[in-house]
């Protein structure tokens, strides 16, 4: 089979990419066939085969966003400070480049969200995806708000505090985690359902079903309570509103480092588990 076509997405805003940018050009012509070279939110040929993105954890999510009911495999190399989704450096991608561009790369499927926010009457007035969270955030003027829940066909319980975080597995190692929530392995079906700051002491965050349809009212709200997708995507929301969250029919796709599995990545760069400073006693 021939190599397969290949764009490189930049950020423009981006460090780092400079020292990158002639490397992984040269790995890609080297490999692959390069048709083009493009800033985040140009839309990408027709033909392309793979995405490598270089950049943060960011410009990844928009790409896989922008990208995502095409399938085209997303590639990530890290020039972010993180960089969770970005399984590659320079010299990593070297080391795997003809299985990268190959006929028969490792590729990561992983569940995506998609939120409707319906109103008062009934109304769908937005809907979008997102391959991380979907958060429900109080905004300004910063005081509690009250959300109801129904997980299905049962009606769940109302929170009271500053939010709400529903995140899939792939996304729960980031606002989830620091909410409280816990840690999913990616390729889990499932989607994780967190409170943010909750006034009660018997809400715990909970793993739910990839098949559930979680519905969510707007009992009270802030002006500024707001729906963010991905930390990227924000949609204004209102009392009365009612969230439906369900999975995407497509997924998220990245190219994975076979290099690197999952585990590796949540303890080199999570750093999960990591045990605490001793003192040396000599011992």
């Amino acid at each position: 089979m021939p190599p397969a076509c290949t764009i490189i997405m930049t950020n423009r805003e981006g460090a780092g990419q400079e020292e990158l940018l002639p490397r992984v050009r040269k790995t890609v012509e080297d490999h692959g066939r390069l048709v083009g070279i493009l800033e985040g939110g140009d839309a990408i040929p027709s033909e392309t085969e793979r995405i490598v993105v270089i950049g943060g954890d960011g410009t990844i999510l928009s790409t896989i966003r922008a990208n995502l009911d095409r399938e085209v495999p997303v590639l990530g190399v890290n020039a972010g400070r993180l960089g969770v989704l970005a399984e590659f450096d320079a010299d990593s991608l070297e080391r795997n480049a003809a299985e990268v561009f190959g006929p028969a790369p490792l590729i990561r499927r992983y569940l995506a969200l998609r939120v409707s926010v319906i109103d008062h009457e009934g109304r769908e007035r937005f809907s979008a995806v997102a391959i991380n969270d979907c958060v429900v955030t109080a905004g300004a003027p910063f005081r509690m708000i009250e959300l109801s829940l129904r997980i299905d066909d049962t009606v769940g319980p109302s929170i009271n505090g500053d939010g709400l975080i529903v995140a899939s597995p792939i996304g729960s190692t980031a606002y989830n985690v620091s909410a409280g929530g816990p840690i999913v392995q990616p390729t889990v079906d499932a989607m994780v359902i967190s409170a943010v700051a909750p006034h009660s002491l018997a809400f715990r965050p909970i793993v739910a079903d990839g098949g559930t349809t979680l519905e969510v009212g707007l009992r009270r709200s802030n002006e500024g309570t707001t729906l963010v997708l991905d930390g990227q995507v924000t949609h204004g929301l209102e009392k009365g509103d009612r969230l439906v969250f369900r999975k995407h029919d497509a997924h998220a796709r990245l190219v994975g480092n076979p290099d690197s599995p999952y585990w590796n990545n949540l303890i080199e760069k999570m750093r999960w588990g990591a045990p605490p400073t001793y003192r040396n006693q000599g011992t």
